[in-house]
């Protein structure tokens, strides 16, 4: 290789380079003005102070934000607390119920054997009352399948007559 050709070589180079760098800047700026003319920019930017205002008032809801949400952690947990709590309330009352229902089933059986007993003693027991003039009366009773007679006599009249005419 000689070396006219070799700086031959170079020149081309560095012109194939400059060419090229022409002609994307200049693509660049083509595709800009080509931009800048399908959509103009007509609103301002917005300006650093209204940016600002804008994050301290976004700061502001957030702290507040985090405040609502720990009140409603705290609510939620109370929430949970309370309903664990009739959970076991709910689980001591149907103890309670079934042992209630326990005793009314017994009680139910005790009455039923009383109202048996009391229709039986009620069937068993036939009193008949006789009367003999005024001097005395009878009865006649059966109780358990066994006869009974009980005579009464009334007071004699005539202590009668006399603690009338004490009055």
């Amino acid at each position: 290789m000689s070396i006219a050709n070799t700086a031959a070589r170079r020149t081309l180079t560095v012109i194939a380079v400059a060419a090229s760098l022409l002609i994307g800047f200049g693509a660049i700026q083509a595709s800009a003005a080509w931009t800048a003319t399908d959509a103009p920019l007509t609103l301002t930017p917005v300006a650093a102070e209204t940016l600002q205002a804008r994050l301290e008032e976004e700061t502001a809801r957030s702290a507040d934000l985090v405040d609502q949400l720990a009140a409603l952690t705290t609510h939620a947990d109370q929430l949970s607390a309370a309903l664990a709590a009739a959970e076991t309330r709910i689980g001591s009352d149907t103890d309670h119920a079934a042992q209630l229902a326990k005793d009314l089933a017994a009680a139910k059986l005790k009455l039923a054997a009383l109202e048996k007993s009391i229709r039986a003693a009620n069937q068993a027991r036939a009193v008949t009352v006789t009367t003999c003039g005024t001097f005395s009366v009878f009865w006649t009773a059966t109780y358990n399948g066994f006869p009974a007679t009980i005579r009464v006599r009334p007071p004699s009249l005539s202590a009668n007559s006399a603690s009338m005419r004490s009055r």
